[in-house]
């Protein structure tokens, strides 16, 4: 099993990444019940597309599609009323929600110009690298619709009509609606601030949404809702860690916003890894399966595709520049597997079948294995280069 940039971080994960062989093994995680269904895109086929939408050159790999039983879809038509008391509680009612302008000068106001800046002092005081970070954050917020469409395409608790009352369609809805004000909210700090070139973000957010994101999750809610409960931790400690550091670099005000995302962050990882936990309730075997299989073909972060016109290496060099200044990092990959297998109770589950056992042996060996696995990358870590950032006018940074 090869070792994907533990050393930075990812360009598509921070785990173990499967070569060509260990992929094939990855399906031994399955439930031998499950019929799968592939839908399988040649090489040459996939890179004509991308020369007809002028996107740059993208990862081809074989599309796996509707992997989970149809009699399993019973499973979430039973969960209505679950979902009804247990994940819509986490949302809130939009007038007790923040809003963007909460935290930005207010554009009515006689003293607008005085607050803009006072929002320009204070981000000079800030580094470029922390710009980085902030200004790739902020992009793969905005990258909102393709979420949205991701959710939609699992089985079972898709929106059929787009605006569907099944308490899975409201929850995506409102989800998509809270997550909305993040983009928002950084993109006008952003603007706001004069360090960054908006014109190069905003074509990086058009590439990104036009590319979208391939997480694997082969339709199937299983696979989707582990991957999200990942993502949104991985998200709350981002944000959480770019709040830490803008508190350090003496701007309370964008430490309020970023963790004040970061708080939405966590609240919504409640929900989605409390439907993950009902899962293990009802179907512990299919589950684990699930869970080692999605971690076997590695959590694909949802801006991997993220290109600005320039840089076909812009997610790899933005995802160093977060690794250096430890906002995300190798550790925390493992730190949240380490979480959710606690969370889950991965370690306690019976009456497996064998294949369960080996699943559930598999991924709680995982979070140690990764990080002995980073150590060793951080070892042979080569001396570090500086690259250009059209984001920030084309100045370099350390990768």
């Amino acid at each position: 099993m090869a070792l994907c940039r533990l050393n930075t971080f990812p360009s598509h994960t921070l785990i173990p990444c499967s070569s060509s062989s260990s992929s094939s093994n990855s399906r031994n995680f399955r439930s031998p019940k499950i019929s799968m269904a592939s839908t399988r895109y040649s090489v040459s086929r996939e890179t004509e597309k991308m020369k007809k939408t002028q996107f740059p050159p993208r990862e081809s790999h074989i599309q796996v599609t509707h992997s989970m039983p149809p009699e399993h879809l019973e499973i979430f038509k039973s969960l209505e009323e679950w979902a009804d008391d247990n994940i819509l509680v986490h949302l809130k009612p939009v007038e007790k929600c923040w809003q963007a302008q909460d935290f930005l000068p207010a554009p009515e106001s006689e003293g607008f110009y005085e607050q803009v800046k006072e929002l320009r002092e204070r981000a000079k005081e800030i580094p470029d690298d922390y710009f980085v970070v902030l200004v790739g954050d902020m992009v793969t917020e905005e990258a909102l619709p393709t979420y949205q469409t991701m959710l939609n395409t699992l089985d079972g608790v898709r929106d059929e009509t787009g605006a569907s009352l099944t308490s899975w369609a409201r929850w995506t809805r409102a989800w998509t609606a809270e997550e909305n004000r993040h983009g928002d909210l950084l993109n006008k700090y952003l603007y706001l601030s004069g360090r960054v070139d908006m014109k190069q973000i905003e074509k990086t957010i058009q590439y990104l949404i036009g590319s979208g994101m391939d997480p694997k999750t082969e339709n199937n809610p299983y696979l989707g809702f582990i991957y999200t409960s990942f993502q949104e931790r991985a998200t709350f400690i981002s944000h959480g860690n770019t709040a830490r550091q803008a508190k350090e670099h003496g701007d309370v005000k964008l430490a309020q916003i970023c963790g004040t995302i970061a708080s939405d962050e966590k609240r919504h990882e409640t929900a989605y890894t409390k439907i993950v936990e009902k899962l293990f309730e009802i179907d512990p075997d299919g589950t684990v399966l699930a869970l080692a299989d999605m971690m076997k073909k590695k959590i694909t972060m949802p801006a991997h595709l993220m290109y600005d016109g320039q840089d076909y290496n812009l997610f790899e060099n933005f995802s160093a520049v977060a690794q250096r200044l430890e906002v995300y990092t190798a550790k925390d990959y493992a730190d949240i597997l380490e979480f959710l297998v606690g969370r889950w109770k991965i370690e306690e589950l019976t009456g497996l079948s064998g294949e369960g056992r080996r699943a559930q042996d598999f991924v709680c060996g995982l979070p140690p294995r990764i990080r002995r696995l980073e150590e060793r990358a951080q070892g042979r870590a080569k001396k570090s280069s500086s690259v250009p950032f059209s984001w920030l006018f084309g100045r370099e940074i350390i990768v």
